[in-house]
């Protein structure tokens, strides 16, 4: 089982793109604001099981549930663009529950880490590249997730509350493009 570089590194930038957990540092801070905490490790637990469970059985799954790849993403680009226009507005549409382990599962784990978008990604990936290579650039993506979490608050601290402020805006109108981008990428195929 050896692994290529070359494709590995592929394989892991194309999923840090699509991830763009750093794009998500406002929102990340935004929802931990409101929630009180992030659990880090158990968000990155809970999106690396998903997307290894997508690697593995993911378009079987969707089939048993009688859900297709296309229907999945269109559903993902509803919530993201739901987070999008929070960030945008400043309204609340999520009501924070007070408990970190409901927000730690929806929407950190899903869809902000492990969205239609990478799971949709990750079977791709695994058409054009060996199994275990997009599993290793799973787990490389899933370090890097990880300690952005881990580092919020230090984030948070040197950007500034207007700096974020900013920053939160800039990346609602972004988050809410590419929710239009998958939506549009994937309804066509819906309609008929």
């Amino acid at each position: 089982m050896a692994i290529n570089i070359d494709e590995l590194l592929t394989v892991s930038f194309t999923l840090f793109a699509v991830i763009d957990i750093l794009g998500s540092i406002p929102l990340l801070i935004s929802l931990k604001t409101k929630m009180g905490e992030i659990r880090e490790f158990q968000a990155s637990l809970i999106s690396g099981a998903l997307m290894l469970l997508f690697l593995f059985v993911g378009e079987r799954f969707l089939g048993i549930l009688g859900v297709d790849v296309g229907s999945f993403a269109v559903g993902g680009s509803i919530l993201i663009f739901i987070l999008g226009l929070e960030m945008v507005l400043g309204v609340e549409f999520f009501k924070s529950e007070g408990d970190p382990k409901s927000g730690t599962l929806v929407p950190i784990a899903f869809p902000l880490i492990a969205g239609s978008g990478t799971l949709t990604t990750i079977i791709s990936l695994q058409a054009n590249y060996p199994v275990w290579t997009v599993a290793l650039g799973i787990l490389l993506n899933l370090i890097v997730v990880y300690f952005v979490l881990k580092s919020l608050n230090y984030i948070e601290r040197l950007i500034g509350p207007a700096g974020l402020l900013a920053i939160r805006k800039f990346f609602g109108v972004i988050l809410l493009a590419i929710a239009v981008k998958i939506f549009t990428t994937n309804v066509s195929g819906l309609i008929k």
